[in-house]
């Protein structure tokens, strides 16, 4: 069984999470795959896909372990939670944070990544266990938002996601951003059938997060 510990540090590790997003099921999983080899082994199937589960069902029976961190987002409630873990889901994203979706998934070991954007908010996550915060939405704030936080939480880990793009991630890696969540600035090209490019720009991302954190070594 795969630790709850080993799923974080995968995540983490990789640097980029890409939040997938689509209008049914074939989409999605042409879009999670255009990213995968584009090197984002961390994917989203947010629920607000019709079928999310069945998405995560297939890609979990697609792809090895080894190249693929699967997640559920958009997830409002336990009941979902439950859903996605039973379907695959090896980690649960939310907009928001939700006390019993975190204590569904402490109870299972899933790790709980819920949006926050208050200090009080960031501080009752952590309280129920969660290991890394989503800063959402990341564009409502500039990426020094995240040295303003750890000025009285310097034990959290933040994941900014919304507004995150090619022009950015570097400043939010350097400014102290666990990881980054991608959504439209990374999928938007699959609107136009053009998966090539989706590829072409989790590549990109991939290489920024890689230079960024060589950089953040040295400074």
């Amino acid at each position: 069984m795969i630790k709850k510990i080993d799923i974080l540090n995968r995540m983490l590790e990789s640097g980029v999470v890409a939040v997938v997003r689509a209008e049914n099921k074939s989409d999605a999983e042409r879009i999670s795959s255009a990213c995968i080899q584009g090197g984002i082994s961390a994917i989203e199937v947010t629920f607000t896909v019709p079928g999310a589960e069945e998405v995560i069902r297939s890609l979990k029976e697609t792809f090895r372990p080894e190249e693929l961190i699967l997640g559920a987002g958009s997830v409002l409630d336990s009941e979902t939670a439950r859903i996605a873990i039973l379907a695959g889901a090896e980690y649960i994203v939310s907009p928001c944070f939700d006390r019993e979706t975190a204590k569904l998934c402490n109870r299972y070991g899933v790790p709980y990544m819920p949006g926050c954007m208050t200090i009080t908010e960031m501080k009752t996550a952590m309280e129920y266990g969660a290991d890394v915060v989503k800063l959402f939405p990341g564009n409502t704030y500039t990426p020094s938002i995240i040295k303003s936080i750890k000025g009285p939480l310097p034990q959290v880990s933040v994941m900014p996601t919304g507004g995150v793009n090619l022009q950015n991630a570097t400043e939010w890696i350097n400014n102290g951003a666990v990881a980054i969540g991608i959504g439209s600035d990374l999928t938007k090209p699959a609107s136009l059938g053009n998966y090539d490019e989706v590829t072409k720009l989790a590549k990109q991302y991939c290489e920024i997060v890689r230079e960024a954190r060589k950089t953040k070594l040295y400074t």
